[in-house]
């Protein structure tokens, strides 16, 4: 079992270098991008923020995790059919699991973080409450 975590660990470094390691960077890039633009939708649209919905809202659950599925599909399908391909390429067998694993933290991760992080800056943004100009006006009078 050591071996073989080992094994895996080993593996899943050398995608670092060698052929198609421009996805490492291109993978996470795109997954934020993403992210990014549909954070940007839902705060415009005065939509909660997705991770507490998805907590909290039982009733609109699987669909939230339905529209999110479907924002993200395309990439993380793609992250795993890359990964198949430097496994074919480099390793000469395919394993699962390191591709599942890598389609996770190239794709989903950097999804989430850009955005949950992009939706509570521009709800913060959009939403915040104005000073009150009538502390200034009346200053000015007096």
């Amino acid at each position: 079992m050591e071996e073989l975590l080992i094994q895996t660990w080993n593996e899943l470094v050398g995608r670092l270098g060698g052929p198609l390691w421009i996805r490492i960077v291109l993978q996470p890039v795109l997954s934020s991008v993403v992210g990014l633009l549909i954070a940007v939708k839902d705060a415009r649209a005065g939509r909660p923020h997705f991770f507490r919905a998805l907590l909290t809202d039982r009733q609109h659950r699987r669909e939230l995790l339905w529209k999110a599925w479907r924002d993200m599909a395309r990439i993380f399908i793609a992250a795993i059919i890359i990964d198949v391909i430097y496994q074919i390429m480099v390793l000469h067998w395919i394993h699962p699991l390191q591709s599942l694993l890598v389609a996770i933290i190239l794709a989903l991760i950097p999804y989430a973080l850009v955005r949950g992080t992009t939706h509570f800056i521009m709800s913060f943004w959009l939403y915040r409450q104005p000073r009150s100009q009538t502390s200034v006006v009346s200053r000015k009078s007096a």
